[in-house]
């Protein structure tokens, strides 16, 4: 973004009509690149580590990633605002090239223990805790229009949905899982490398302050805002019993039934549905985002429940492709309304505090899934996956100030850009 573009973010200055500049255009890559291989490892932990260590496996090495990524968002999100959204994430893909590198090397040799496993996960999610709050704090700096910025972005990660698992799925089959780390590893090194040519951003003016300080402002912002944290109590509960479980159950059911290709298609389906919603979120602008995007939630639905009724793969396709549209039209209003309803300045640390607790219930359902199969029979906790998706999306629609949130152009600023 070039410098003069920083003055859009005042209120009522006149933004720009043209998205794809120099900086967009290089965050725009390194975000595909970044996103192709963040869709490739869950295939591959599924099919890879699954066939080595059970659900269970699959299920812990999931939950320390996400995990890590809980415990280390705020601090994530206070650096983000001191030293700028940019340098945490690049920072974030050196030391995810190095832990992906180190796995990649480690399956080369022979079969990595689990132990060696988790540790790459838990510096993996570390480095995720640096990263994912600026990926919300970059869009105001790179795009005049940050809803057209986020739909182009969620069409972005469809193509990475699209493409990620059938990738995975076909290195896994006829290469070996070194190679789907290695591939993983040269995806961060190339977001790295789009991020470090992006120019003109502001300076970064936080370094004087108290981190604890910064922290403790964070958390005042995110706590004002009714609206935002009765979205994330509600997702608390999307994320144990949706989530959390969806990926290990339903990797483990595609495959023993259908194969692990057909796993890879079903996910390229949920992919393809993502662009669809991508689209229609940068076509449509609600006056109130997420009522819309709530309803519009619905339609996820269709994801658990023809897991846990195994219809043939075109069913499989199908429902995962509504599902994905749903997803990522809830995905832009939500993403759209906090980059426009909160103060720059402290919009990274907010994200972090929204990302943290909307994942934590998804780190628990990953970690408790395993246990859960020994004693309950996988459709069934797939149907109560869909019984939980319908009431999300009903307490969502019954929140007040989630459904009468109107939409707002512009994110205010306090003080400084950065």
């Amino acid at each position: 973004m070039e410098t003069s573009t920083t003055a859009t973010l005042e209120r009522g200055a006149p933004a720009p009509a043209r998205l794809w500049t120099r900086n967009f255009a290089l965050y725009f890559g390194a975000r595909v690149v970044s996103l192709v291989g963040d869709a490739m490892m869950p295939v591959a932990a599924a099919l890879v580590v699954g066939r080595i260590y059970g659900i269970s496996g699959v299920g812990y090495v999931m939950a320390v990633w996400t995990a890590s990524i809980v415990v280390f968002l705020v601090v994530g999100g206070a650096l983000s605002d001191r030293f700028g959204a940019r340098t945490m994430m690049i920072l974030s893909d050196v030391i995810r090239l190095a832990a992906q590198g180190a796995l990649a090397a480690a399956f080369f040799t022979g079969t990595p223990p689990l132990w060696l496993l988790m540790t790459m996960s838990l510096v993996s999610g570390m480095a995720t805790a640096l990263f994912q709050p600026g990926v919300n704090g970059m869009v105001p700096l790179v795009a005049a229009d940050p809803q057209r910025a986020n739909g182009v972005l969620k069409i972005a990660d469809a193509g990475a949905q699209v493409g990620g698992p059938v990738l995975a799925g076909t290195l896994t089959a006829v290469a070996s899982a070194g190679v789907v780390y290695t591939v993983d590893a040269a995806t961060f090194l190339v977001s790295g490398l789009c991020l470090a040519l992006i120019r003109g951003l502001p300076a970064a003016a936080r370094v004087g302050t108290a981190l604890a300080r910064e922290i403790r402002e964070g958390w005042r912002e995110f706590r004002a805002r009714s609206w935002m944290w009765s979205v994330i109590i509600i997702w608390v509960f999307f994320g144990l019993l949706v989530f959390g479980p969806s990926i290990p159950l339903g990797s483990r059911l595609i495959e023993e039934r259908l194969g692990g290709a057909a796993y890879g298609w079903v996910m390229a389906s949920l992919g393809l549905g993502t662009v669809i919603g991508g689209v229609i979120a940068m076509v449509l602008r609600p006056a109130r985002p997420l009522a819309a995007g709530g309803l519009a939630l619905v339609g996820f639905v269709c994801v658990p429940l023809t897991l846990a009724l195994q219809p043939s793969l075109p069913l499989l396709m199908a429902g995962h492709l509504v599902g994905g549209c749903a997803w990522a039209f809830w995905s832009v209003m939500w993403s759209t309304s906090v980059q426009t309803q909160v103060p720059y300045d402290v919009l990274n640390r907010v994200t972090a505090y929204e990302m943290a607790g909307s994942i934590s219930g998804m780190a628990a359902g990953q970690a408790l899934v395993g246990p859960l199969t020994k004693v309950v029979a996988p459709r069934d906790l797939l149907l109560v996956s869909t019984a939980t998706t319908a009431a999300v999306c009903a307490a969502l629609l019954l929140t007040r100030p989630v459904r009468n949130l109107r939409a707002r152009p512009s994110a205010p600023l306090k003080g400084d850009a950065r």
